[in-house]
């Protein structure tokens, strides 16, 4: 079997969910808790950020069957990179989010309880690397790493609203606030109130994907100040996917509605005020692919189903892995710019990938 084909392989597992290979089927059932990697134990020993190596080689087609093509759907494929690190706690990566309007300094969280903090390098609307990248444990409130809490290290989505940065715990399905004013990368973590029915999410299907409808001033969107929470496959009655409000004028309890069984692995909200769902879906025909759609802010309320359009889909005959966080940006033309990360699950048959596109008119 060829390498391409056992990373496919692999990545098929990967995307359906299955994170804990590795675990008997006997301690899945009684649901013990998973350690996260010995390596990852160690690299979060430490007490303050360190700095990591990070090295990317190009991917200048998206797509391998037809490589002159670059529009997808309504995306405009600009470029990507595969990372790559000496670091042994680099990878797992499952959220992102920028820190400036450039699309240049991000934070990122491993879904192993880390941070990595970093700029993405460009060459003209290319990027060519990352710089000044840095990894640092979560922590708790105690100012230890959550990885020491029993199942506290699975950590999957991300949301910023200013100096405060929101981060969802999949398998407690318990979300966590920093404030980067305290100390960045070093604040600690204040467990937040969550609805009773978000707690009782399935476990390794819950909290997976976070957005802050942003407020000020300068702001009119509806649902301004309110934290929106996704689960992956946390289902309603009748089989659609189940999301909250948290906190802001009407919180409450929605679905988004499922189609070819996709399940949601994150989301980002746009100026405009489109919400971009990434999602994912894995089937033993066709293997893993992922699209995005777009749902209308206005459509979501406490009870609502809320449905919108796919912007793009993409299967294993494009650059694609495990992708499991997006952000967005604009530029000073006034282009959006989508970018995509994947969560490598720590195996050498999958890959850290970072990639770029442009949301066509």
């Amino acid at each position: 079997m060829s390498t391409r084909s056992s990373r496919r392989s692999f990545l098929r597992h990967a995307a359906a969910g299955f994170s804990t290979l590795a675990v008997s089927p006997l301690a899945r059932a009684q649901g013990v808790a998973e350690p996260p990697p010995r390596a990852l134990q160690v690299e979060h020993a430490v007490a303050a950020p360190v700095s990591v190596e990070v090295n990317a080689r190009s991917i200048p087609n998206f797509e391998r069957r037809d490589r002159s093509r670059t529009r997808f759907g309504s995306l405009e494929y600009r470029s990507g990179m595969v990372l790559t690190s000496p670091y042994r706690g680099f990878g797992g990566l499952s959220g992102l989010r920028f820190l400036d309007g450039k699309g240049e300094r991000f934070l990122a969280i491993s879904d192993q309880g880390g941070w990595f903090t970093g700029a993405i390098r460009y060459s003209g609307r290319e990027m060519t690397g990352l710089s000044d990248v840095e990894a640092a444990p979560l922590l708790g409130a105690e100012g230890r790493p959550i990885t020491e809490k029993r199942l506290w290290w699975d950590s999957e989505s991300l949301a910023r609203d200013g100096n405060l940065v929101y981060v969802g715990l999949e398998r407690v399905n318990q979300i966590l606030r920093y404030d980067f004013a305290k100390g960045g990368t070093r604040a600690r973590g204040e467990v937040i109130g969550v609805p009773p029915a978000l707690r009782k999410l399935p476990y390794n299907k819950g909290l997976e994907a976070m957005v802050v409808v942003p407020k000020g001033k300068d702001q009119n969107m509806p649902l301004a100040g309110t934290l929106i929470a996704f689960s992956e496959r946390g289902l309603d009655a009748n089989g659609n996917l189940v999301a909250f409000l948290i906190g802001g004028p009407t919180p409450g309890q929605f679905s988004v509605r499922r189609t070819e069984t996709y399940d949601i692995s994150d989301a980002v909200l746009l100026p405009s005020g489109e919400l971009l769902i990434l999602e994912r879906k894995f089937s033993w025909f066709t293997g893993v692919n992922i699209r995005i759609r777009s749902i209308p802010l206005k459509s979501i309320a406490p009870g609502a189903l809320v449905d919108g359009p796919a912007l793009f889909a993409a299967d294993l005959g494009h650059e694609i892995d495990n992708m499991e966080g997006i952000d967005a940006h604009v530029t000073s033309e006034g282009e959006t710019v989508l970018t995509l990360v994947s969560d490598d699950n720590f195996s050498m048959l999958q890959r850290t990938l970072l990639l770029q596109f442009t949301l066509a008119e």
